[in-house]
């Protein structure tokens, strides 16, 4: 069987880390028919626009893409392309695991948790009021009426929405994730306790969905800044972390920490019937084509995508390859070596091509 599988090679070091995982996906003998399309910086250049109708087209043609890390220029345009793209394909739920793999300098060993983040709303949904706007006093004024709570003028505003609809699918995606994956727990993270009325109804949302999997899957709550400290004390402790999105995405930083950095955590957003794929790292434009930044997590991705599509077989030899390379600790580049001035480092090609010759 063969795919067809937008490919869209991002701003910065992207385009290398995207071009290693092509090819590592390749060797893996899956039959793929990349189609090329652009967002960001070099889509700005060439077409005046951030995110192409194109490249949102293809998405949806194709229902699977691979995306390198993308530049939002400043000051132009979205906030975030990356959410700009999450929000048009509507990919409700981020997935993020953070697994460590031997060889990765960590204070860690044997962690794996898998981060699962509301993608569509939050403080992220970006619905924001700018200091001394008409419109942002105007709001201000209404909502001192209606809450009898004084703001001070000189203030921003962003709303937070959360929903019981959102809350509700995010939450069930997290325990069938589980069941699929054969985890054992599920970790509702809030801050319910201050913010009642939205991190609340989440909370409430979440407990009336887990009752559907009682006893099949565990189900925990725990609040948000109780949680960052358990997971710096006693990550094994947890498995499935479901969260909305603002706390997802710097608690997915947090756990990227735990195995040894964003080089390789890969992550994925996925909808109803479509994903993207992409590593959880930026762009590093100061990098650019200097062929030296870890492609792990952007190949790590790759794994996801092929899950994703049922390529199981092919998934694990791809990580089976990635494991054996940091094992051996020869062909990788610099970030896993504990001498930054080794004489034995390679590049981004080269460590591609380390991982395609381990892959069964």
């Amino acid at each position: 069987m063969s795919y067809k599988v937008t490919l869209i090679p991002g701003d910065g070091i992207g385009p290398e880390v995207s071009e290693a995982a092509r090819r590592c996906i390749d060797a893996t003998g899956v039959k793929i028919d990349w189609q090329i399309a652009l967002a960001g910086s070099e889509a700005l250049e060439k077409t005046g626009e951030l995110l192409p109708k194109s490249t949102i087209d293809s998405v949806k043609r194709n229902k699977v893409a691979l995306k390198g890390p993308i530049v939002t220029p400043i000051g132009e345009g979205f906030r975030s392309v990356n959410v700009a793209i999450r929000h048009a394909l509507d990919l409700y739920a981020c997935v993020r695991p953070a697994k460590t793999y031997p060889g990765v300098r960590s204070l860690f060993k044997d962690i794996d948790l898998v981060i699962i983040r509301e993608n569509s709303e939050d403080l992220y949904a970006g619905i924001e009021f700018e200091e001394g706007k008409p419109e942002t006093r105007k709001l201000i004024k209404e909502i001192e009426e209606a809450s009898k709570k004084n703001i001070r003028p000189d203030s921003g505003i962003s709303i937070k929405p959360i929903s019981i609809s959102a809350s509700e699918r995010i939450v069930k995606f997290a325990f069938e994730y589980a069941l699929k994956h054969n985890r054992k727990k599920v970790t509702i993270v809030h801050k319910a306790n201050i913010m009642k009325f939205t991190d609340g109804l989440f909370l409430k949302t979440g407990r009336e969905v887990a009752r559907n999997y009682a006893g099949k899957i565990e189900f925990t709550e725990a609040i948000v800044d109780n949680m960052s400290m358990q997971l710096v004390q006693k990550p094994h402790l947890y498995d499935v972390l479901v969260l909305p999105n603002l706390y997802g995405d710097i608690l997915s930083d947090l756990c990227a920490g735990l195995i040894g950095g964003l080089g390789i955590a890969p992550g994925a957003n996925v909808g109803k019937d479509m994903a993207v794929f992409e590593a959880v790292h930026g762009s590093a434009p100061k990098y650019k084509g200097l062929n030296k930044v870890n492609p792990t997590a952007m190949i790590l991705s790759g794994v996801l995508m092929l899950e994703y599509l049922n390529e199981n077989k092919a998934a694990q030899a791809l990580e089976n390859a990635v494991k054996e390379v940091i094992l051996e600790g020869v062909s990788v580049t610099y970030d896993f070596k504990s001498n930054p001035e080794d004489s034995g480092i390679v590049g981004t090609r080269e460590m591609a091509d380390a991982i395609i010759k381990k892959i069964k």
